[in-house]
């Protein structure tokens, strides 16, 4: 992906960066400290059109990450790092990664040059039919900001979730149940709170519902499941941005596919909040939670 590959089918080539001493051009307006240099390069697909937002992250001698971003609409990028030798790695969806290494000289730039991206297979999809998550392996966490400092980290420990998949993934459907009362945040005095009628009101509403309406391949591994999430005996419109990990096999020779999934809820759409103390001008939750899922599932037995 840095560069012309001479064997493109190669995911993991190296190439040493070209190194110019003294003028840095083309981006010698850019100053830098007399023990550094620039290291750029410009990401580029197979029909040399550039890749808007590829990733890429370079780490140091010691694999310790120094600089990360994305490259700009031109599918360039160019950073200052002190003098040293590194490793660059470029990512985006629906791309083989490229790594290579690179050596920055005090006052040089190590340009890369063209980065020829190749197209990666999309991993395979899961059969029609029946699927349900597998708990074991599968986890539904959130996090929030507490009173607008800290982040309070926390999960759902039991839910159920069955998929099916049709013929044309877009058509499949997915059902997910959450028991409220299973949220747990490793406080148990807060977990008593956030059940009580101040935020869930768990008596009253005892689970938490997603009923899929839509699957949306958003290109790659990249997929957008849109649903209604009832939660507080409120039911609002949800997208799932969702991350296809593919098929293996567990211990048992069973199949499996797995994905990860997050969005941001918004906590006054459901009505979720702590009356008391905002009257008193106390923003104990944060108005926005982040839901991360990492999901497997397996053939409905």
């Amino acid at each position: 992906m840095f560069g012309r590959l001479g064997n493109r089918s190669d995911r993991m080539g190296r190439r040493r960066a070209r190194v110019h001493q003294g003028g840095l051009a083309p981006a010698g307006a850019l100053t830098v400290p007399s023990n550094g240099g620039l290291l750029s390069c410009r990401v580029l697909d197979p029909v040399s059109e550039p890749v808007r937002g590829a990733e890429f992250a370079v780490t140091d001698a010691m694999g310790r990450k120094v600089v990360s971003g994305e490259a700009d609409p031109y599918g360039s990028f160019v950073a200052s790092v002190p003098a040293g030798e590194y490793r660059l790695a470029v990512s985006a969806d629906g791309y083989a990664p490229f790594r290579s290494g690179a050596t920055v000289e005090p006052s040089g730039h190590a340009a890369l040059g063209d980065v020829m991206l190749q197209v990666s297979p999309p991993p395979a999809l899961p059969d029609p039919g029946d699927w349900e998550m597998e708990p074991t392996h599968s986890s539904i966490a959130f996090t929030a900001r507490h009173i607008g400092l800290a982040r309070i980290h926390g999960r759902f420990n039991t839910f159920a979730g069955a998929i099916r998949i049709a013929d044309r993934m877009e058509q499949s459907a997915m059902h997910v149940v959450i028991d409220a009362s299973s949220i747990d945040t490793n406080v148990k005095m807060r977990d008593d709170h956030l059940r009580s009628a101040d935020f869930l009101d768990v008596d009253r509403y005892p689970t938490l519902e997603f009923y899929s309406d839509r699957f949306l391949h958003r290109g790659g591994t990249r997929w957008a499941v849109t649903g209604a999430l009832s939660l507080h005996g409120v039911t609002r419109t949800v997208t799932l941005d969702t991350e296809y990990l593919g098929i293996g096999n567990g211990m048992e020779g069973e199949t499996r596919a797995a994905c990860r999934a997050t969005t941001e809820l918004h906590r006054d759409d459901f009505t979720v909040s702590w009356q008391t103390m905002l009257a008193r001008g106390i923003a104990v939750v944060g108005p926005s939670i982040t839901i991360d899922l990492d999901v497997q599932i397996v053939p409905k037995s």
